[in-house]
């Protein structure tokens, strides 16, 4: 097929009109009239134009246009998790290709944010006025590419009570917020996903219970060694470690905690979900667990570019507005755009708290033939109980370590 553009109706280089060939220009294609013209500055109406006001619309206009080739790239990836029939493992390289997309579009818009600090506060001043009551608060955008990420409302730091505010009686953006807080957000799918994670059945390689023991063992021996301790002080803070260690285990393994901290907001995940990205974790290594860490990977560096993309924006705003003025959309400004940066802004948040979880590697449960074997097949498949002479190797490797 040929190129759009090759039916141009004059040669870039001679001028004379190609032959046997038509199709769009390559200005029509982008329709760049729409896209170049749609820098209008307020300031121009005045008697003192102001030139950064220019940069200001087109780095914000920018910042737009990607966050719409986000959300195209996410709703593709909910829809191939949201199948009838749970994740077809063969678009995972799919999944994994176009996450790492949206991870280098959000590089680009934090390395964004150092474009908009060229300009001064008194540059900025110079027009801030004419923005007003619009702000960056109101893009419907980023809201929605929260959404579907898996950002719930009660997460949020209120403002001024009334967030949906900001957008005034436009039914279009009540519809798009609303439609995307009642469907399957990204967060909820990658839950559903891990909780079919094989190997957590108990009737088969029964990965929680062997970890559970795997923990036990390993603080018994922290405990042993904290006895031997040369000195009553030493032995006292070793002792307290372990005690320490142990409560956070503890709370690992109680779903009764777990179900605590869900509501506390302090965990994300169901204690199945959890379960199964903590194995992933540990056998990342197994050819079959290799992808979905590096999908898990994937969402904290999104949700890690989002806080530093946050971070730099509150930076800018302080250094443009101070920290006590208000935003232009009637927020408190810095003040608001700093609370955000909290962990209740990560969607992701069990990810990054996995590794208070993780033991040395000559503790985790070795997999067993039966279940290397069981690999192979598909994901969430249930496993056949572990055999009687495979539960004597297990019994012989856990006595020796």
């Amino acid at each position: 097929m040929a190129c759009i553009y090759s039916g141009s109706k004059r040669d870039a280089q001679d001028g004379e009109q190609q032959l046997g060939e038509e199709g769009m220009m390559y200005g029509e294609y982008l329709m760049l009239d729409k896209v170049l013209s749609a820098q209008r500055m307020l300031s121009q109406q005045s008697s003192n134009p102001v030139h950064d006001e220019h940069l200001f619309i087109v780095t914000h206009q920018a910042y737009e246009l990607w966050f719409k080739q986000i959300i195209h790239e996410l709703d593709s990836v909910r829809a191939l998790f949201n199948s009838s029939e749970g994740l077809d493992e063969s678009q995972t390289l799919e999944i994994l290709k176009r996450l790492h997309r949206i991870v280098l579009i959000l590089k680009l818009l934090v390395d964004q944010v150092m474009i908009l600090e060229t300009m001064t506060p008194l540059d900025f001043m110079d027009f801030r006025n004419y923005l007003c009551p619009a702000s960056g608060f109101q893009s419907l955008q980023f809201r929605l590419l929260e959404n579907k990420l898996g950002m719930k409302q009660e997460q949020r730091v209120r403002f001024n009570q009334r967030y949906s505010a900001v957008f005034g009686d436009d039914p279009t953006a009540a519809d798009a917020i609303s439609r995307s807080e009642q469907e399957p957000s990204l967060a909820q799918l990658v839950q559903r996903w891990l909780e079919r994670t094989p190997g957590l059945e108990a009737e088969g390689f029964d990965f929680w219970g062997k970890y559970r023991q795997a923990v036990d063992r390993m603080l018994e021996k922290q405990e042993k060694a904290a006895m031997d301790a040369d000195t009553d002080i030493r032995r006292k803070f070793l002792l307290h470690d372990v005690a320490q260690r142990r409560e956070v285990f503890d709370s690992v393994f109680s779903p009764e905690t777990h179900e605590l901290l869900l509501q506390r907001g302090e965990r994300r995940f169901s204690y199945r979900a959890l379960q199964g990205a903590i194995m992933i974790t540990f056998y990342r290594d197994e050819p079959r667990f290799s992808q979905p860490h590096q999908l898990l990977t994937l969402l904290m560096d999104i949700d890690s570019l989002i806080t530093k993309w946050r971070y730099n924006h509150v930076i800018m705003v302080q250094r443009m507005i101070g920290s006590a003025q208000l935003g232009t959309g009637g927020s408190s400004g810095y003040q608001y755009l700093r609370s955000t940066l909290s962990d209740r802004y990560k969607v992701f948040l069990d990810l990054f708290n996995l590794s208070t979880f993780l033991i040395p590697r000559n503790y985790i449960p070795p997999l067993t033939s039966h279940m290397k074997i069981a690999l192979a097949g598909s994901w969430g498949r249930p496993l056949a109980e572990t055999s009687e002479e495979e539960r004597l190797i297990e019994s012989s490797v856990e006595a020796s370590m």
